[in-house]
Parts: structure tokens; sequence; C-alpha cells
């Protein structure tokens, strides 16, 4: 019974991820402004919720939490989403559920057609699970901060080739996409720091064999962040400054979280 209402609500999260993704889409397209409301909250949220249902069943055990890889990385599309519709309420953000929601339903179509399966104990205590959430909304957050300058680079090149599709039309203006960034990136970089702290403090040794490469990387991407945002208030950085830097500590979080569960959950099993 269980498996059977999992399913349904796993169908149900696919098919309003993509019916939202081309609703918000075809507003785009069609240079209407989009407007956050209780109607398009509602709508935003119903998938989130859906979705949220139709991985509970993994997560959650008698033990702990079940962080794998399908499960991790899930639970931040979920974060991600979340956020974004709590921070839409006040920020120009629905855009980016374009990108956000097919693949949040190609993530659900592929856990139903081919299931992970690890044999990898990830149950957590209470110390690690703590570490474990505010390292899911730092990643969230610079996710969301990633897209987010990408779009802005997207912008400011169609502006100025003097190419403003409907797409860009459809965004807020340059100074407002760019504060929005640097917002983002700082909440990020202040709830990673707190990350480390609680790694360094709940974790027995971080630089165990199976958890160097993730703490390496991870304080490669925190230096990457902190001098960028050091340039934006000391030198005034922007534009493709604040892409390459924002891209570049980007890929390394992945390869401190995503690469590292690959490795050890996928190639390693």
């Amino acid at each position: 019974m269980q498996n059977t209402l999992t399913l349904y609500a796993t169908m149900a999260a696919i098919g309003f991820y993509l019916g939202t993704a081309a609703y918000l889409y075809s507003q785009i397209r069609s240079k209407q402004s989009i407007k956050q409301n209780p109607w398009l909250i509602a709508l935003t949220l119903l998938p989130i919720i859906l979705h949220f249902f139709s991985v509970q069943h993994t997560l959650f055990h008698p033990h702990g939490i079940q962080l794998d890889l399908f499960n991790a990385t899930s639970l931040i599309l979920l974060v991600i989403n979340l956020l974004i519709v709590i921070s839409g309420i006040k920020k120009p953000l629905h855009t980016l559920f374009v990108f956000l929601f097919p693949l949040s339903a190609l993530l659900l179509l592929t856990g139903t057609i081919s299931p992970i399966q690890t044999t990898t104990d990830n149950s957590v205590n209470n110390e690690i699970l703590t570490h474990a959430l505010l390292s899911i909304l730092a990643y969230s957050l610079f996710i969301i901060a990633t897209l987010q300058a990408v779009l802005l680079a997207y912008q400011n090149h169609q502006i100025k080739n003097k190419n403003p599709n409907g797409f860009i039309s459809a965004l807020p203006p340059l100074q407002t996409m760019e504060a929005l960034l640097f917002e983002l990136l700082w909440f990020g970089e202040i709830l990673l720091t707190i990350a480390i702290l609680t790694g360094f403090v709940f974790v027995e040794d971080v630089f165990a064999q199976q958890l160097v490469h993730k703490t390496v990387f991870t304080l490669m991407a925190w230096v990457i962040y902190a001098v960028l945002l050091w340039g934006r208030h000391i030198r005034g950085w922007r534009g493709n400054t604040a892409l390459r830097l924002t891209l570049g500590g980007f890929c390394f979080l992945m390869l401190a979280y995503f690469g590292s569960k690959f490795v050890l959950e996928v190639l390693l099993q």
C-alpha cells in the first residue's frame, strides 16, 4: 500500500513539476510578468510537497536519516525549490523554476525507473545530522546562486548585443539580479562556515581517508567564495569575474559532496 501511494505521489510530483515549468515558460515566452500570488505559491508548493512524500519512505529509517547519493540529491533539490518559493515572495526568483522543476522531475523519474541501491550504512546521529543539514542548506543556496550567476551573465550578454528576447525581458533589471546574487552568496558562505565548524566539532576525524577529499574540496570552495565576497566588498568585482569565481566555487563544492558520494557509493561498491 505504501509503495503504491509513493508511486502515485511520485508520478503526480513529476506531472506538476513539468506542468508548472511549462506554464512559467509560456508566461516568459509571451513576455508576461510573473507576479507572486497565493495561486502561484500553491502551484509551486504542490509538487514540492508531493516530492517530499515520494522520498520520505526511503529518507527516514528507524535508526536515523539515510543520506545516500540519491536521497541527498533529492533532498537538496527539495530544499532549493522550497527556498525559492519562500524567497520568491519578495525576490524575483520565479524564472529559476523553469530549470529546476524539469530537473526535479527527471531525478524522480530516474529514481522510479531505476532506483539506486546502496549497501552503505549512512544512518546518522543527531550531531552529524545537524552538520549534514547545515551543509545541505549551504549547498542549496550556492546552487541557487550559481543559477542566478548564469542567468545574470546571459542577461548581460544579450543586453550588450542589443538582443533582449522574451526571456530576458521577463527578468528583473541587472542591478537587482546582481544584488540578489551576492545576497545569496553571503548567506551561503555564512552557512558553509557554520557547517565546516560543526564538521570539525562533531566528526571524529574530518581528514580520515573517506573524508579527506570532501574536506579539502569544501575548504577550497570556501576560500574561493570568501575571495569573491572580499573582492566584491573592497574592489567592486562584478560581471565575468564574479561569474568565474562563483562557478569555480560551485565546482569544488559539487566535487566535495556529490563527487565523494558517487565514488564511495557507486564506483567502490
